[in-house]
């Protein structure tokens, strides 16, 4: 099964694009998608553009979210709000199932505890796809945890 892992930013979202066979999972692709407008509409519009592009580049089985985190910053949690619902509205459009998972779970499952740290979460994600480096930002390692954690998911459902 193919499942694309989603870590929604405001400028840029970290996607990791796995293949799940019994108890393999083989990383297929990673990346960002880079959204470089300044103005809040133009944004959407970009982001709206190259998810689609994505999903039809990439034909996921099943797609993984980050469920929204706030922090003290409530203006940038609103912003990725957008953006995710743009990118849930697309998902369902597409007709392509989703999961939604909290960074709390995804570091538990990857890492072995909810209050794991980056760097634990980043040597757990090349371990179990078997790469010695992910190239990216934190965003990308990120997303290709979240499609972990939803293969292990659909293997239990």
């Amino acid at each position: 099964m193919k499942i694309l892992g989603i870590d929604p930013g405001t400028t840029r979202i970290g996607y990791g694009l796995i293949e799940s066979k019994g108890s393999t999972i083989t990383l297929l692709d990673s990346g960002l998608l880079k959204i470089a407008s300044a103005d809040a509409h133009d944004r959407l519009v970009d982001l709206a553009d190259a998810y689609t592009e994505l999903l039809q580049r990439e034909q996921p089985e099943l797609i993984a979210f980050e469920k929204l985190f706030f922090s003290k910053n409530v203006t940038t949690g609103l912003a990725v709000a957008q953006a995710r619902g743009v990118l849930l509205y697309l998902t369902a459009k597409a007709r392509v199932p989703f999961l939604e998972f909290s960074p709390t779970e995804v570091k538990s499952q990857i890492a072995g505890h909810g209050s794991a740290d980056k760097q634990a979460v980043a040597t757990m994600v090349k371990r179990i796809v078997g790469a010695a480096s992910i190239a990216g930002p934190d965003d990308v390692t990120d997303a290709i945890a979240i499609a972990i954690v939803a293969a292990n998911h659909k293997k239990f459902m």
